[in-house]
């Protein structure tokens, strides 16, 4: 089974940007649409961005403008570019490789956008 491994979160001021990186432990990009979610405390997932193995992209309407997904497949890498943060973009973001009903998740990075 693919495993997938987030990193690039941290603490950023509102106004400021952050990348995340989504490495894949094997090449899925053919067959897997890839996912950013991101989660707050007490709540469900909420997807962010998709790109399907076409490239087509969709996002959520709170992040459309500001945020953007991309995948390298030379590197297995999906990332999400995140520009203009607000603080309420503060959460753990997950990334997932979707193939048809299921989905793999990564261990989550939590993104911090302070005031």
């Amino acid at each position: 089974q693919v495993q997938l491994a987030e990193s690039g979160g941290g603490s950023v001021q509102a106004g400021g940007s952050l990348r995340l990186s989504c490495v894949a432990s094997r090449n899925i990009f053919k067959l897997n649409d890839m996912d950013w979610y991101r989660q707050l405390p007490g709540k469900q997932r909420e997807m962010v961005a998709t790109i399907a193995p076409g490239g087509a992209t969709n996002y959520a309407d709170s992040v459309k403008g500001r945020f953007t997904i991309s995948k390298d497949s030379a590197k297995n890498t999906v990332y999400l570019q995140m520009n203009s943060l607000k603080p309420e973009d503060t959460a753990v973001y997950y990334c997932a490789a979707r193939h048809l009903l299921t989905s793999t998740w990564g261990q989550g990075t939590q993104v911090t956008v302070t005031s």
